[in-house]
């Protein structure tokens, strides 16, 4: 996988990460009990983004 790879997923990584945080925020203002477990995938999403965007970081450019 090269480092173009590694970015996007990182993008659309970050991009769940952000509608489970959403979610999660939206289910605590509303006292429903689901609001910690969309937090912890929303959690679990950001760790993938992190980990693919330090992967791309030390990978070559991708040349065309």
């Amino acid at each position: 996988m090269d480092r173009d790879k590694h970015i996007k997923l990182a993008d659309e990584a970050i991009t769940r990460a952000e509608r489970l945080a959403g979610r999660a925020e939206s289910a605590a203002i509303n006292e429903r009990p689901v609001a910690e477990i969309w937090a912890v995938a929303a959690g679990a999403w950001s760790d993938v983004a992190r980990t693919h965007a330090a992967i791309a970081a030390v990978l070559p450019e991708t040349e065309d």
